[in-house]
């Protein structure tokens, strides 16, 4: 950890990463020996790991989770104590630093909700308990991107910016990633595998949901719902092809969309590049857009991308080669 590296000792080949969500069981030595901090909500956690610090001879860099009004992982604050009382002991033993508290903001999205000043002053006492217990946490942690952004007071000694880091609102509703100064990063995008000719009346995809209306071109994106394009944006998805906007024709596919392409798209050929979304310059769709049409947010759309979609990091400044 940094501690380490100050000592002139070999930093970690990471910066520090915290794993926070496992079950009774779990390879914790492997993550210790990964120089992974670790979190604990429970007192059985605390015994985990310490266990695991033991058989790996290390000692475990350990944040305590508080659940100030999320209702999901932490410690109630009613039980808070115990976790402290353990994880005390552990340190005591040697086997745990107590390195971090920590919790999450439920409505931080929401500028003018007061749960998020309530959650503040959960956080606060349950330092309080920490100290009284003896405890000398470094680092108190408490705000995603949204706390980050719009709510200062939940700043405490480090912030956890997730989606903002990637260019995207945490709250499109209260300010659009432009507003902030934020730009996506994520473009996904594919080569049409089919362009074909298609007269007016041509039933498209399952259930023939879509029919096309003029003499028309079709487009075929190899990307479907097995790729984690939402089947909930049939007929509705935003997609440019040579700078022109269209939307999926019909049934999202497992592995396909279908476009339809228009009479007057002669130049669009096999193996163009259809983007789905983007960082918006240009008219491109983006995450917000695809969010927008299917009733969710664009953390769903980034995330539920399937693991046979090829992800290319682009350099800084290489992004227009």
């Amino acid at each position: 950890g940094p501690a380490a590296a100050s000592d002139g000792a070999a930093a970690p080949a990471h910066p520090p990463i915290l794993s926070w969500i496992f079950a009774p069981g779990a390879p914790l030595g492997r993550a210790l020996e990964a120089d992974i901090d670790l979190s604990a909500s429970a007192p059985w956690a605390v015994a985990e790991i310490a266990a695991a610090a033991r058989a790996t001879g290390r000692t475990a860099r350990v944040h305590l989770e508080v659940d100030t009004g999320m209702g999901r992982g932490g410690a109630r604050p009613e039980a808070f104590n115990e976790l402290v009382a353990a994880a005390a002991a552990a340190q005591a033993e040697g086997t745990v630093d107590v390195v971090g508290v920590w919790s999450h903001l439920a409505c931080a999205d929401e500028p003018e909700n007061p749960a998020t000043g309530r959650q503040v002053e959960v956080f606060t006492a349950a330092l309080a308990q920490a100290e009284r217990g003896g405890l000398r946490p470094r680092v108190r942690h408490l705000a995603a991107s949204a706390g980050t952004l719009f709510h200062p007071a939940t700043h405490f000694d480090l912030v956890r910016p997730g989606i903002a880091v990637y260019g995207l609102s945490p709250a499109p509703a209260v300010a659009s990633s432009a507003a902030l100064g934020l730009r996506p990063a994520m473009t996904l995008e594919a080569r049409l595998v089919v362009v074909k000719a298609a007269p007016a009346g041509t039933p498209l995809s399952y259930g023939h949901t879509a029919v096309t209306t003029t003499d028309t071109h079709l487009g075929v994106v190899p990307l479907g719902y097995g790729d984690g394009i939402p089947r909930a944006a049939s007929g509705l998805g935003p997609v440019t092809v040579a700078g022109r906007r269209y939307h999926v024709a019909g049934r999202v596919c497992m592995d396909q969309v279908i476009l339809d392409l228009g009479p007057e798209s002669t130049d669009v050929a096999v193996g163009d590049t259809a983007v789905l979304f983007g960082d918006g310059r240009d008219g491109t769709p983006t995450a917000d857009d695809w969010a927008a049409v299917v009733g969710t947010i664009n953390y769903e759309i980034v995330t539920r991308l399937g693991a046979r979609v090829p992800r290319v990091h682009v350099p800084a400044g290489r992004e227009d080669a």
